[in-house]
């Protein structure tokens, strides 16, 4: 591990909220074509809603008053899909989203209230849109942009037949970067450079683990640092993220292995497994099913991974490509505030994926996408309230952000747990059973000392 590993305070102290722009807010500044989906219709695959920059920028008054501090965009490159992951061009924020002006509107409103904006990068593939693809799809073996993918034979079968060059998940409107190449290297870094000169926070990876090249992500993070040694550099890793969390990549994850005991734990037999799938095989042991399981998972999960990274994980509920927690657990709105507790207590960044704090619902994609209902009759205020109140707690207390952690005590369907850091000192009970549960806990506070994240 690289021993001067440090991580930005900022993200230890940080809550942050998921915004996918096309279905969060809509703003009347942005012009926009006609042929656009009813906001409040269900989502399809490739239907767009209008969401855009400035709908944001028109709701961060509303995000200021729940507590949040930082806001994770899905992408907002030029794409020609309504989730953007088929990045077109790398260097403008898509005309829908209302382009760079808004952007640059965006973050300076975000700034001003102390939020800060961390975007995402694609740079496993690209898309069928992307300027040397297309010049390869044009030109065909007479494109100088040849070896910027990974070509097996022409012609290319992008919209029809099976793809003669690799793509991801074998689609063919995501053609795979060939990073052997130095001049895709150099495109990509220069990438991650540029939007930090113009101001955001960081960066979140997405499929970081499909870029195999030696030392790759190694030289991103000295780009991004040498830029701005406080920016975040997340990455979308499901599973075990130890080699990337060494001190040398990246800062954090986006902490799926304690959101699966989340869901299972709190979802307990109510779990909906038809929208776990596949999530399931990615770290099946932290499916737990009582509370001295789910205390151990967890608490290992913090001696996984050096101090720095355990501080600026990115901690979640739920995500754009996850069921809604509230659907996952069978729609229990208790089981939904018992795992905002613990995510509010844990170590690492706990963060909302937009309006899981008023009680929204949805399926697997595209449904867990919906529209925010911006009609606050349609909203669960009492939800939002308690949402709130986790917020203005884990702020109040320094030992929720950077303290020390013991499982206390746990049995059955409760536990307990402390946090501590100097004089601040608290305990957490939760207790996940329709039962009333009398307990009794001998409490010292000298227990904690000499390890920091101590287990049973």
């Amino acid at each position: 591990m690289d021993t001067q590993f440090a991580t930005p305070q900022w993200v230890h102290d940080a809550v942050f909220y998921q915004i996918f722009p096309d279905r969060f807010a809509s703003s009347i500044q942005v012009e926009k074509p006609a042929n656009l989906e009813d906001w409040n219709a269900p989502p399809t695959p490739h239907g767009f809603k209008g969401g855009d920059l400035m709908g944001v920028v028109e709701h961060l008054d509303y995000l200021q008053d729940l507590g949040i501090t930082a806001i994770y965009f899905t992408p907002i490159f030029q794409s020609a899909s309504n989730h953007r992951y088929h990045t077109h061009d790398y260097f403008k924020v898509d005309p829908l989203l209302g382009g760079d002006k808004a952007f640059q509107t965006l973050l300076k409103e975000a700034h001003r209230r102390n939020i800060r904006i961390v975007l995402d990068g694609v740079f496993n593939h690209a898309s069928r849109g992307f300027f040397q693809f297309n010049h390869i799809l044009e030109c065909g073996k007479q494109s100088p942009y040849l070896d910027w993918f990974k070509i097996h034979g022409f012609p290319l079968n992008a919209y029809e037949g099976k793809p003669r060059y690799e793509c991801w998940w074998s689609i063919a409107a995501l053609p795979t970067f060939n990073h052997a190449n130095p001049q895709v290297r150099k495109f990509i870094m220069d990438v991650g450079r540029y939007w930090i000169e113009q101001g955001i926070d960081g960066w979140r990876l997405d499929v970081p683990f499909e870029i195999k090249e030696s030392g790759f992500w190694e030289e991103f993070r000295n780009v991004i640092k040498s830029v701005n040694p406080d920016a975040y550099i997340t990455g979308e890793i499901p599973w075990d993220a130890r080699p990337w969390l060494q001190g040398d990549q990246f800062d954090g994850v986006m902490n799926y292995l304690f959101t699966y005991a989340l869901w299972s734990f709190f979802g307990g037999e109510h779990l909906q497994e038809d929208l776990v799938g596949h999530w399931r095989g990615h770290g099946p042991e932290f499916f737990v099913k009582d509370a001295p399981s789910f205390a151990r998972q967890i608490t290992s999960l913090l001696n996984l991974y050096p101090l720095p990274a355990v501080q600026a994980q990115m901690n979640l509920l739920d995500s754009h490509d996850t069921a809604r927690f509230l659907s996952l657990v069978g729609r229990r709105k208790e089981a939904l505030r018992l795992a905002a507790l613990v995510m509010f207590t844990y170590p690492g960044a706990p963060t909302i994926y937009y309006g899981d704090e008023i009680g929204m619902e949805g399926g697997k994609d595209p449904d867990c996408r919906r529209g925010f209902p911006w009609n606050s009759s349609q909203w669960d205020l009492e939800l939002r309230n308690y949402f709130k109140s986790l917020i203005e707690i884990r702020k109040k207390h320094p030992a929720l952000r950077d303290g020390e952690w013991e499982i206390l005590e746990a049995q059955d369907q409760w536990l307990a747990y402390a946090r501590k850091q100097g004089k601040d000192y608290l305990v957490v009970l939760v207790n996940n059973s329709p039962r009333t549960q009398t307990i009794e806990l001998r409490i010292q506070q000298s227990v904690l000392e000499g390890k920091r994240f101590k287990n049973l």
